[in-house]
């Protein structure tokens, strides 16, 4: 998805104590008035403000309802270190872009949320050296935001970095402790069985450092899902780990459950309409969950037709609708009803593939190096560098590259 993805950081000699209480008052600053409430923090949609070609948050609250909106993404600098920045190349001590599309959305009435991680880069949890660094970089960023949520987006590879988990958890409960009524989501991988080894990991690490976020969410999504039945198949298996885990009866399992999904076309060629998201909000809703998101604005519009909803972008949705369709499942989940009256969730059919033969099946253990070829999910992929065991996803800093339907 996120689908944009060391050293250690001298940030441990930062005293949170200097910082940490007062953060939440801090948003006059930035223009933020009372905080939200938590149902709209926990239905924010993804946006990245500043790359793939950002939409008007202004335009899409107006056309929408939608108040909540999920920035992303904080990484540590991509040249080394142990200070916030958005994607690892605009310092967020010096930031002026976000800011302004911030003041925008809180003179609107709205506020935001801010996600640290994704799947690319480097993450300020493998940058710096334990949790209250950690902390203190991610406190930079509240304090200049005047945050009232903040979401841990915990992926590959860092996810399988047992420091690393380590330093952002903790960093996690440091800044709950220090930023009084600061609503938390982690954010990790979806599979089939609810979540893979390495989020099972991540919730023991969790239960280890005695930290409850306001929501554990699952992206079950770019794992072999077709359409919302595997989803909330996903979700319902992720309740019973959750209960596992920490000895949680099922409501409060679904109380601190979170859905995070992905609109139009996944990464890996999955379809999820907007007949899909609504079955998913039905089951979220039914079930009492903490939060229904998705990834993500910038891609909550139709693709032209050139480009024949055959590829996954970071633009569009690659399925017929209208701009703002998946937007409007947020807006109700928070509570609201969106002002330009519900999308009909009817399916989208899934494009026809333009009857290519498709390559010989790809295989985690085969070594493939750079314009090797292989099919995975009904498409075929060219290698760009050499690769084992990395499953073929449209993303551009994986290895394959996606040549279409098969």
């Amino acid at each position: 998805m996120r689908r944009l993805r060391a050293c250690l950081g001298a940030a441990a000699a930062v005293s949170l104590a200097a910082v940490g209480t007062t953060a939440l008052v801090a948003g006059s600053a930035s223009g933020a008035s009372t905080a939200l409430g938590n149902r709209w923090y926990a239905a924010a949609p993804y946006l990245m403000p500043t790359d793939n070609d950002p939409p008007d948050a202004g335009a899409i609250m107006d056309a929408t309802g939608l108040k909540a909106f999920q920035l992303a993404f904080i990484l540590a600098p991509n040249g080394g270190g142990c200070s916030p920045t958005w994607g690892g190349t605009s310092a967020v001590s010096s930031d002026t872009a976000v800011q302004s599309v911030i003041s925008t959305i809180r003179a609107k009435g709205g506020d935001v949320s801010v996600s640290i991680g994704g799947y690319g880069g480097t993450k300020l949890g493998q940058a710096c050296s334990d949790p209250a660094s950690t902390a203190a970089a991610y406190q930079q960023v509240i304090t200049k935001y005047g945050l009232h949520a903040i979401d841990f987006d915990l992926e590959e590879p860092e996810y399988e970095n047992t420091a690393a988990v380590h330093n952002e958890i903790g960093a996690a409960k440091i800044l709950q402790q220090n930023n009084p009524g600061l609503y938390v989501s982690v954010t990790t991988a979806g599979t089939a069985d609810g979540t893979g080894w390495f989020g099972k990991q991540m919730l023991l690490e969790a239960k280890s450092q005695g930290f409850t976020p306001n929501n554990f969410s699952i992206m079950p999504f770019d794992g072999g899902f077709n359409g919302a039945a595997s989803q909330t198949s996903a979700l319902a298996n992720f309740n019973t780990i959750l209960q596992s885990t920490f000895g949680w009866d099922q409501a409060t399992a679904y109380a601190h459950e979170g859905f995070s999904g992905m609109n139009g076309r996944s990464d890996t060629g999955e379809y999820f309409s907007q007949a899909d998201f609504q079955t998913v909000l039905d089951f979220a809703t039914s079930h009492t969950m903490d939060r229904f998101t998705f990834w993500s604005l910038n891609r909550d519009r139709q693709c032209s037709p050139a480009d024949n909803g055959g590829r996954t972008s970071g633009t569009c949705s690659s399925v017929a609708q209208n701009s703002w369709d998946f937007a409007k499942y947020s807006v109700k989940f928070a509570g609201a009803t969106p002002p330009t009256g519900t999308p009909t969730p009817t399916p989208t059919p899934t494009p026809t593939p333009p009857g290519g033969a498709c390559k010989a099946a790809w295989s985690a253990s085969t070594v493939y190096t750079a314009g090797n070829e292989a099919s995975y999910n009904h498409h075929n992929w060219k290698a760009k560098w050499w690769t084992q065991n990395e499953t073929p996803a449209a993303t551009d800093w994986g290895p394959w590259q996606d040549e279409g339907p098969c």
